[in-house]
């Protein structure tokens, strides 16, 4: 852990930062003024590899990126600087780009090797299990609404998971905003951390807008999922306005936010329709995840699942997207399709993990398994723990990174790891034990398995610099994913494959 003089000098470093900060968010809020904009840009790109001097070609090539105004990516991040707050813009630099990106992932990284075991990037926990809606097959309902983190409890973890080098941290639930006033605590407690809360919307008020835009360390994953009919099917009638009203106040007070985004058998196109992201850019969001409906708990939905065919049309069309020929000025992320990028299954501290509202610490927010708890150990602990280490040592649970999770994909896997550990089951409304779980993805693994198969052979893909995995899983991993459909192993040779490593591995 952190002695003085290392707090002392990152105090030094952060009031340094800052003083360069002010003026580079000042050169960048002149609207219009490319040219400078372009120069602002140069200087964090530095001040980027003075932390990483190893990653020299990779920074080059983002001076090349950056130097273009017109092109679609910095098209984007200049809306997004244009609709910025100045002083939440200043904070998000701070928060996510040096305490995170910057000095966050290097401390990370040495806590990894110093510790053997997963150090996460960020942390997701639910100050609440208490939600005001009641969506079809959402999994947190499997909680109850009776269960709640203390504010010293969520302090704790921010506190030791900063210790580790962990400066982001996404609320969850429940809904978040029912504890509000403990959330805008925490963010005031924390200025060194940047904090984002999955939301249904519906309590984010004028009020609450005018807090967050003077402490700029918390942002908001809005639920929206298509057009009002197929929005308010799953979520309640009413729920789509109340979204588009949180948008309209969040890019009023200059509050940059992203979308929360559930696809399922019967949202898939509204949700990746033109119409879709062009409304949502003109909303002021610019980014979002999509989940995968998961048929968690004893009252989830499997009927609700997308099909294999829907899974496939997703990975090609969110990543038609991502491409620099599209005009869609909208960066989606797919949790379930996007794991070549960030090494296959990010859970089990891996990149990330999660606390509930009972402060059981769960490897992913999905899979409601557990055996430590935050109420009787340190973050560091829980890390260490059985479950978690299982995760550690197991990681990737598939090469083919289009069947990257232990519950969707390789069911099997899960059911072993929590059979060895012992963990318990942590649905608190509806107790459900792993075989009932996977009992519900078995026949979705066996459909999926062809073609996400014959999906990853048909690509390149190149082995990333650091993949944070154990040094046996590096040497002896099965490589079958990275072959072809005729069983000839797959050399990659393609020189401009895109990079697959990841800050924030």
């Amino acid at each position: 852990m952190a002695g003085t003089g290392e707090k002392m000098k990152h105090a030094a470093e952060r009031k340094a930062i800052e003083v360069v900060a002010d003026q580079l968010i000042k050169n960048l809020k002149k609207k219009g003024d490319y040219a400078e904009r372009t120069e602002t840009y140069l200087k964090i790109v530095d001040m980027a590899e003075k932390f990483y001097p190893e990653a020299k070609d990779k920074m080059d090539g983002i001076r090349k990126y950056v130097s273009d105004p017109n092109h679609r990516w910095m098209r984007m991040i200049n809306h997004i600087i244009d609709d910025a707050d100045p002083n939440y813009a200043k904070m998000m630099l701070l928060d996510l780009g040096y305490e995170s990106f910057f000095r966050g992932t290097k401390t990370i990284r040495e806590n990894r090797t110093k510790y053997n075991c997963n150090i996460p990037w960020l942390i997701l926990f639910d100050p609440t299990s208490a939600c005001n809606m009641h969506c079809v097959g959402c999994w947190s309902g499997t909680y109850g609404h009776k269960a709640s983190l203390t504010y010293e409890e969520m302090n704790k973890i921010v506190t030791e998971g900063k210790e580790l080098g962990a400066h982001l941290y996404m609320l969850t639930g429940g809904e978040p905003m029912v504890r509000k006033n403990d959330v805008l605590r925490l963010c005031e407690e924390h200025q060194d951390c940047f904090f984002v809360a999955y939301s249904n919307s519906t309590l984010i008020d004028e009020e609450l807008c005018k807090k967050i835009q003077k402490l700029g360390n918390l942002s908001f994953m809005l639920s929206i999922e298509g057009t009002p009919d197929t929005n308010d099917a799953r979520r309640g009638k009413g729920h789509y306005a109340a979204a588009m009203h949180a948008m309209d106040l969040l890019k009023q007070y200059g509050i940059i936010f992203g979308t929360s985004i559930c696809y399922t058998k019967d949202n898939v196109e509204a949700v990746t329709s033109d119409e879709f992201f062009n409304l949502l850019t003109s909303k002021g969001a610019h980014y979002g995840f999509y989940f995968h409906l998961m048929p968690v708990g004893n009252n989830g939905v499997p009927e609700l699942m997308p099909t294999v065919e829907q899974r496939e049309y997703m990975i090609k069309r969110i990543r038609s997207i991502r491409t620099e020929e599209s005009n869609i000025e909208f960066f989606p992320m797919d949790f379930q399709n996007d794991g070549e990028f960030v090494g296959g299954c990010i859970a089990g501290g891996r990149n990330y993990f999660h606390i509930n509202a009972s402060g059981d610490a769960e490897p992913c927010v999905f899979i409601h398994f557990s055996n430590t708890n935050i109420r009787d150990h340190t973050i560091l602990e829980m890390l260490q723990s059985p479950l978690f280490m299982a995760y550690h040592e197991g990681q990737p649970f598939n090469r083919n990174h289009l069947r990257p999770c232990p519950m969707l994909e390789n069911p099997e896997q899960l059911k072993e790891m929590v059979a060895a550990t012992g963990a318990h089951q942590t649905n608190e409304e509806s107790p459900e034990e792993v075989d009932h779980l996977i009992a519900k993805t078995i026949p979705y693994a066996e459909k999926w398995k062809p073609v996400a198969d014959r999906i990853w052979a048909e690509e390149k893909h190149k082995k990333p610099a650091y993949e944070n995995y154990t040094a046996e899983k590096r040497e002896h991993a099965d490589l079958a994913g990275f072959k072809h459909a005729d069983g000839t192993e797959h050399i990659d040779t393609d020189v401009n494959a895109p990079e697959q490593e990841n800050n924030i591995q």
